[in-house]
């Protein structure tokens, strides 16, 4: 990591056609960020600085946090007709046993669980499926280990979330525009319907809302 601090470039998107400056190690990243590791910010969670979440907290809202190291397979299309072919690469992540004991009290409690971004998506319903069936962790639907409840995990991830997935844990998803052909909007197409969501994209283009992430 020291080494990679001192000689390393923050890996800015490929769509930014300029050289990372000093700023972007700062701009180009999550409040809350902690450990590094991550060759992309979530960037879903750019939208939050620290008077927000304080906000949110006054408003009563419990924030909880997980790690999930975004790998360069963020930025790989989908290059296969027929999309349980396409092979994700595995990411690491962290979900810790407090995060998973709030998660897991606001669910008996009806309260909602709204995940901020995709790889939050993607960590909390990896630790409610559980170690034995994410490295394959392909197929929509659920699985006989079932129980609604996240748990404590920590490792590799290689679940492909795509039209047709039961969703486990999370009620709720802020997140971004996607690129066309990606894995991040296929997941999206799960959680929210394909119609619903290529209908706010033909508004968005319409309107000519700006796309991608940063600036």
């Amino acid at each position: 990591t020291e080494i990679l601090e001192r000689i390393g470039h923050v890996p800015l998107p490929p769509y930014i056609e300029r050289a990372d400056n000093a700023s972007d190690s700062e701009r180009y990243q999550t409040v809350y960020a902690h450990h590094p590791g991550a060759v992309a910010a979530p960037t879903a969670g750019l939208h939050f600085d620290e008077v927000m979440l304080a906000r949110l907290q006054g408003m009563g809202v419990e924030t909880v946090f997980i790690t999930l190291h975004v790998g360069a397979g963020t930025f790989q299309p989908i290059r296969v007709d027929d999309i349980r072919e396409h092979r994700m690469h595995a990411e690491y992540l962290s979900v810790s046993q407090t995060t998973c004991d709030k998660i897991n009290t606001a669910k008996r409690e009806g309260r909602r669980v709204v995940a901020v971004g995709t790889t939050v998506v993607r960590a909390l319903e990896t630790a409610a499926q559980g170690r034995a069936n994410v490295a394959g962790g392909r197929t929509p639907g659920a699985t006989a280990a079932d129980s609604g409840n996240v748990t404590p995990y920590e490792g590799e991830t290689e679940i492909f979330i795509y039209p047709g997935y039961r969703f486990r844990i999370v009620d709720a998803l802020l997140t971004n525009f996607h690129l066309p052909e990606s894995t991040l909007l296929m997941l999206v197409c799960a959680f929210g319907g394909t119609e619903h969501v290529l209908s706010a994209y033909r508004h968005a283009v319409a309107r000519e809302y700006r796309f991608y992430s940063y600036g």
